[in-house]
Formats: C-alpha cells, structure tokens, sequence
C-alpha cells in the first residue's frame, strides 16, 4: 500500500553496478532486479530503490547530497560487515541524544550513515 506524501524509493549513483549490488547484498542483504545494463532496483526488505550508472558520488558533505541513514541493531558489527565488504568508514562513531551513527563511503564513493538506538 502505498501512504501519501512518504518517502517512496531512493536512487544512488554508482560507477560500477555489479560492484554496488555486491556490497549491498554482502553488507545488507538487499536484493536486486536489473532493467538492461544501465539500471539496478533494489529492494531492503522495507524500501525500494535504484542504482544507475554515473562517475557522480553523493556525499552530503562535498556536494550537498541527502545522506541515506539506515538503522542497525549493532552497530559494530554492521561496521564490520562494511569494512570487511569493501566500505570506507569516513566519520567515525559518535554519540548524539537517542543513539550513535557512523558514517561510510560504499565501493562507488557514496556517503552513508547508519545509526542505533544501542
């Protein structure tokens, strides 16, 4: 079903498709559909979205980009999980009222950030 006015599906650049659906599912377990050679939905469990292909990067810092925030149980593991995956920890964890986060580049270059309530 889908709610009026809500965040319905996400796209992120990726210079390398086969490496972003790799680090996504290894780290995440998301899954993936491919339209042709040019386009990669996913899907993680909760959200859809979708990869295309661009030399372009989101980080919010350098260009100003929304920053993707997910959520994790534990956060140290999930760290692993991308470290171990290929991923980049660019700010390290930090405490904020509710929770901490940490903030990583996947394998393309993209800024993301998880956080836990933990």
């Amino acid at each position: 079903m889908l709610i009026d006015c809500r965040i319905n599906y996400i796209e992120l650049p990726a210079n390398d498709l086969s490496k972003a659906k790799q680090f996504y599912g290894e780290v995440f377990g998301w899954t993936f559909e491919d339209y042709g050679e040019d386009y990669c939905a996913f899907n993680d469990g909760y959200l859809d979205g979708g990869f295309y292909p661009s030399a372009l990067k989101s980080k919010s810092a350098a260009n100003g980009a929304a920053l993707v925030i997910l959520y994790a149980d534990d956060l140290e593991s999930t760290m692993d999980r991308i470290t171990n995956a290929g991923g980049e920890i660019c700010t390290p964890t930090f405490s904020f009222p509710g929770g901490r986060r940490f903030h990583f580049h996947d394998p393309c270059g993209n800024e993301l950030a998880v956080w836990s309530d933990q």
